[in-house]
């Protein structure tokens, strides 16, 4: 994980989540880092060491994380199993009140479980637009209004 966190630990106080994002005592909660972010004159290196140091805590009864144990001890390389714990804490993230730093890469990571979901292939493209969404993209038919306007432009 690098330096996104300060530790992982197990905790025995989580119930219906997977995990959970904590903050140090003396660290800035979530607000404040946002509103320090935002700041116009913020001094970056005040910001370097003021940033909260976070703890990821894992919920050991959760079926998500036993599952993920599951299939790290039958493969470490698998990269499903790296974008599901980057899911889960990224996920926390944002259920802590936390700002993601990498969105398009969350939404990429989101796309590929859809596609691992629905069956897709990764390298597989869709060629056919489907039934009703043709005048979305602009395939539907003109009306001679329409096409008048266009005339005029």
């Amino acid at each position: 994980m690098g330096d996104k966190v300060e530790k992982v630990i197990i905790s025995d106080r989580i119930v219906d989540s997977p995990c959970v994002l904590v903050t140090g005592e003396y660290g800035w909660s979530a607000n404040m880092e946002r509103i320090m972010k935002a700041q116009a004159l913020r001094d970056s290196s005040m910001t370097s060491y003021m940033l909260s140091k976070k703890t990821l805590e894992i919920n050991p009864n959760n079926s998500i994380i036993n599952e993920l144990r599951k299939k790290v001890d039958a493969d470490r390389a698998d990269k499903t199993v790296r974008d599901l714990f980057w899911l889960l804490f990224d996920t926390a993230l944002l259920t802590s009140g936390f700002n993601l730093d990498e969105p398009a890469q969350y939404s990429s990571r989101i796309f590929r479980m859809i596609k691992l979901g629905l069956s897709i292939d990764e390298d597989e493209e869709v060629a056919d637009v489907p039934p009703g969404l043709e005048e979305v993209q602009g395939g539907g038919a003109t009306t001679a209004e329409e096409e008048s306007m266009e005339d005029v432009d």
